[in-house]
């Protein structure tokens, strides 16, 4: 087993600039602003010689269940209850604060295997600042500066000490299973029910959520296993219209999705089915689409809808008119507070996916090509013919149709539509993004 290392310690004290630091990039979101990270991120990472799994927290705060504070507490707690070692990060040059102290009190009573972590000690004096640390009895602590990278190799010697040596079967176990993971992003707008999705598939409040719109802040990925196989599941922060973006944190949050969506295969577009489908959930869907992912809808909170036959009409009519680009999109109504309908998603999901990754064979392909051009001759262009010679699929993921022919890349808009289309509904590929590629043929003897 991989052993799991917790980042513990009150908002603030710099618990994702080291995190950040010992995976070795950029993953949780750094801001002065204290409180940013709110649900915990995990990331594989190698220190001190051992493969480990990383796990950055919410700050611990003295505050009750029911408020966001409290949650996020709940939410660390339970991070360290599968901990096999945890960092508990002071900050230095603040010096120790009675929420240090009381947390300190509350890990050794948890008898878990600390390291100590005086952060911010950079310059001079900051080793000194350090020492103050003692008195919490947690051994010495390790006089860091995440920021500006110092004192890492100190922390990655006392957690090889403190892990002791990897067994044996460890290196066999990283090589159990070759296959990659289904990559799966949860996107939408604040408050559709990302979070409660996310928790609903995995069984566990694995994500801080509430009534609070805007909770996530930053892309959160968990390693998952479906009833098929391996899935990297990614939630995110909700995304409102560029124009109401102002504070520099939501500016963050944003880019993190995008990044997110990006490395995405499949992307569960979340759309709060009391509201409807709005513009904004439109530009996510073809935000995924020009990034060439698959796209599924995730039509949630269907438990309160009282007409859902004009609700679903009222959907269809939207995704006809406004995202012809992703026609046949897989639609899947669930609760996701009730679980009920949560089942029927990952099945979607994963035909989804197997569309998007589909090859069809030159000869197959090109006994269709023929009959799209025996059924709509391409037009002439400008008083001259265009003549389309044969098809190949240069690649899946997405599938993409590479046409060649005399002038091939004059083809006008429309009838590069109708080969889309007619390619999705002979090979039956509804909802996944098809890119056509026009490769023309030139006269050596043109410009002579």
């Amino acid at each position: 087993m991989t052993p799991r290392i917790v980042i513990l310690g009150r908002p603030n004290v710099g618990k994702s600039t080291l995190f950040n630091r010992l995976a070795q990039r950029k993953i949780a979101i750094v801001d002065d602003t204290p409180g940013v990270t709110r649900d915990r991120k995990e990331v594989p990472g190698r220190i001190g010689g051992r493969d480990v799994l990383l796990v950055d927290t919410a700050g611990l705060e003295e505050a009750p269940p029911d408020t966001v504070a409290g949650r996020m507490r709940a939410s660390s707690e339970a991070a360290l209850r599968a901990a096999d070692l945890v960092l508990f990060v002071v900050d230095a040059r603040a010096g120790l604060t009675p929420a240090d102290r009381a947390f300190a009190a509350w890990l050794r009573r948890a008898s878990l295997p600390v390291l100590l972590v005086a952060n911010k000690t950079e310059g001079r004096g900051g080793a000194a600042a350090a020492m103050e640390a003692y008195e919490l009895g947690l051994g010495d602590p390790i006089a860091v500066s995440a920021e500006h990278n110092e004192g890492l190799g100190a922390l990655h010697e006392a957690v090889a000490e403190a892990l002791g040596e990897a067994p044996e079967e460890e290196e066999e176990d990283a090589e159990d299973d070759p296959d990659r993971p289904l990559r799966l992003a949860i996107v939408g707008r604040p408050n559709a029910g990302k979070s409660t999705l996310l928790n609903a598939l995995l069984g566990e409040e694995r994500m801080i959520t509430g009534p609070e719109p805007g909770l996530t802040r930053d892309s959160v990925a968990v390693q998952w296993h479906d009833a098929v196989g391996r899935v990297r599941l990614v939630d995110t922060a909700g995304m409102r219209k560029k124009a109401r973006i102002e504070e520099k944190l939501e500016q963050m949050s944003v880019a993190s999705t995008l990044g997110a969506l990006k490395e995405a295969e499949v992307v569960i577009l979340v759309v709060d089915a009391l509201l409807g489908m709005d513009e904004q959930d439109l530009r996510i869907a073809r935000l995924a689409e020009r990034e060439g992912r698959a796209v599924v809808i995730a039509f949630n909170k269907w438990d309160a809808v009282e007409d859902r036959a004009a609700t679903r009409r009222r959907l269809d009519d939207v995704l006809m008119a406004s995202l012809a680009q992703l026609k046949g999109i897989a639609v899947v109504p669930l609760a996701a507070r009730t679980g009920r309908g949560v089942d029927k998603l990952m099945p979607a999901v994963r035909a989804t996916h197997a569309l998007w990754n589909r090859r069809i064979g030159t000869g197959e392909l090109n006994r269709w090509f023929e009959g799209a051009l025996a059924r709509h001759p391409p037009p002439a262009v400008e008083g001259r013919r265009i003549k389309l010679r044969y098809a190949t699929m240069p690649k899946a993921r997405p599938p993409t149709i590479a046409v060649f022919g005399t002038r091939a890349e004059d083809l006008p808009e429309d009838y590069r539509r109708y080969l889309v289309n007619a390619f999705r509904e002979a090979f039956d590929m509804p909802g996944v993004p098809i890119r056509l590629q026009l490769r023309g043929t030139k006269n050596p003897y043109a410009e002579a």
